[in-house]
């Protein structure tokens, strides 16, 4: 079963961050579903995802902290915006069909346009703190907009992935039902989940038995 975070209903497998974001449309037996809607979900989500982030910078976790988020309603449409952009880069990756998988971006150059938009939208930048007596360390500063530079560091790593060694292994879930994303990082790993594993042999066992049954009119 895919796990969630209390606070959100996608699912979250572990995978990139850019992935789990592609995976913020999810489907059940109710239908597909997104689950950065609207601002509260797409707040949500990046909170359960927060650990993760690299590099974080203290503005962005005192932004997530606060109770109600300046500028949430404008994150979360770049957030969407940035998602839609990703599933259609990894649909191209994938040469992936999956008619209820299709992202709402329609072309691969909007695609190309958004995620390099989403780069670039507030500044993020790095800077080397030393204090005497202490080791080096790296901190992340960012323009004044947080939320929009959690977006920007999303975007950040996804070019890294589109252009890196994970590629290759980028894979749609072709289980009955699913559209989601995942690296298949093992080599006999075929589907985003147990679940859905599950449910892929429970339809290949179905679809043999209907074969080999005898039509009783024959």
């Amino acid at each position: 079963m895919n796990s969630t975070d209390p606070g959100t209903s996608a699912p979250l497998l572990g995978e990139p961050l850019p992935i789990e974001l592609m995976n913020t449309i999810w489907a059940d037996r109710e239908g597909v579903h997104d689950a950065i809607a609207d601002p509260d979900e797409a707040v949500a989500w990046l909170r359960a995802v927060s650990p993760r982030l690299a590099p974080s910078a203290p503005a962005v976790g005192a932004w997530l902290d606060a109770e109600r988020p300046a500028g949430a309603e404008e994150t979360a449409l770049l957030l969407r915006g940035l998602r839609d952009a990703l599933r259609r880069l990894a649909a191209e990756a994938t040469e992936d069909q999956r008619p209820d998988a299709q992202s709402a971006t329609g072309t691969r150059d909007a695609a190309l346009a958004a995620l390099n938009e989403a780069c670039s939208v507030t500044p993020v930048w790095a800077m080397l703190h030393w204090p005497s007596g202490a080791d080096p360390t790296r901190i992340v500063r960012t323009g004044d907009l947080a939320g929009q530079a959690v977006v920007a560091v999303l975007a950040g790593q996804a070019v890294d992935l589109f252009t890196g060694d994970m590629r290759p292994q980028l894979r749609a879930c072709l289980a009955p039902g699913c559209v989601l994303y995942f690296v298949k990082q093992h080599p006999r790993r075929e589907w985003c989940s147990a679940g859905c594993g599950n449910r892929a042999r429970v339809a290949r066992h179905y679809q043999r038995h209907r074969g080999t049954k005898t039509d009783p009119e024959s």
